[in-house]
């Protein structure tokens, strides 16, 4: 597979606005020691039901014989804030290590550790990437992450990273989102970006407080699902352009937005089974092309009628219109039941 976006805990030191999860935010003492317990009871057994290689095929660059080149996916390791005292010891660094173990000898893997940026320093960097991080991919340079508000401050705080992170012998990535495929890049490298409006999460996902504030501000042509981030080719596992996103219980998604219902469970099930099990279904497949409007066509949901249900009324009120609505409301109605299914068959078979 190309890329796993691996949510591995829920506390974050912020309770940003924008956020498209509500569980992301500050957590003390108790609830504190229970998110980071559940990281901390459920990364192995995630880890175990990764894919035994973390590798794809990329179609568009072939070797003189006409076959894809192989080449190193990536883990993306994020949480909320992957760097909270409360957690890097005990889950982070761990999962670094856990994936750096199991495909040292398979090929290898390319590590990103995702974060806000502000609590990095020189000793965490340099403990990051003698564990064998690739990548340090810092997220929260926009206006909604309070003290950076504004070009000028936003100015100095990339640069005061930047600082720290070539001190340390990295180089900025060449990259640019959204790109279907990252470049190879040699690392170690770092690379900025946030929620500004150009970006291809400007707009924001109809999803947490986000939602709950009323920001997103995308319409019925901001298709999210074949966005960076977003279903398309989730099922193309062992290609160029495979991405799913898993959460901190294990719950597997086919996009980062999250539908309404996972996919499956990795505490108990692999991945590769948990996607080699829905290939042909209509719904996933129109999700895997990306095109989520057609993904009821198999079950009496034609297009006008996908629209329809993808228009809804924020919590502020106002009207509002966007695919991931829709997709929501054929996940409620229809694709539920059948997930619940499809994972049923999927453990029997392994019991």
């Amino acid at each position: 597979m190309e890329s796993i976006y691996f949510v591995m805990a829920w506390a974050c030191h912020r309770k940003c606005r924008h956020c498209y999860e509500d569980r992301f935010r500050p957590y003390v003492r108790g609830a504190l020691e229970r998110v980071v317990a559940e990281a901390e009871a459920n990364f192995p057994r995630i880890i175990a039901n990764l894919p035994p290689r973390m590798t794809y095929l990329d179609p568009e660059d072939c070797t003189p014989d006409g076959q894809p080149r192989e080449k190193i996916g990536r883990v993306i390791l994020s949480g909320g804030e992957a760097l909270l005292d409360a957690t890097r010891e005990r889950v982070t660094y761990k999962v670094i290590e856990g994936l750096r173990d199991k495909y040292q000898d398979q090929g290898g893997v390319r590590i990103v550790v995702q974060t806000t940026g502000d609590l990095v320093t020189p000793t965490i960097i340099r403990e990051l990437l003698d564990r064998g991080v690739w990548m340090i991919s810092v997220a929260g340079v926009d206006d909604f992450h309070v003290g950076i508000e504004g070009p000028e401050k936003q100015a100095a705080y990339v640069a005061g990273l930047t600082a720290m992170f070539e001190a340390a012998g990295m180089r900025p990535s060449g990259r640019t989102v959204p790109a279907v495929a990252w470049h190879q890049e040699e690392g170690p490298i770092y690379s900025f970006f946030g929620a500004t409006d150009g970006s291809w999460i400007g707009k924001l996902w109809p999803r947490g407080r986000a939602w709950a504030n009323g920001l997103s501000k995308a319409t019925l042509a901001d298709n999210f699902c074949a966005r960076w981030s977003g279903g398309m080719n989730f099922l193309n596992r062992q290609y160029a352009g495979s991405e799913v996103s898993i959460e901190p219980d294990g719950s597997v998604y086919p996009c980062c937005v999250k539908t309404a219902h996972p996919l499956g469970s990795m505490l108990d099930e692999k991945l590769d089974d948990i996607l080699d099990s829905l290939v042909g279904n209509p719904a996933l497949e129109a999700i895997n092309a990306g095109k989520p409007e057609r993904m009821g066509l198999a079950h009496g949901w034609d297009v006008a009628r996908f629209l329809d249900a993808s228009r809804t009324t924020t919590p502020k009120g106002a009207p509002y219109a966007n695919l991931c609505i829709g997709c929501d409301a054929f996940h409620k109605d229809v694709l539920g039941p059948i997930l619940a299914d499809a994972q049923a068959k999927r453990r029997a078979v392994c019991t």
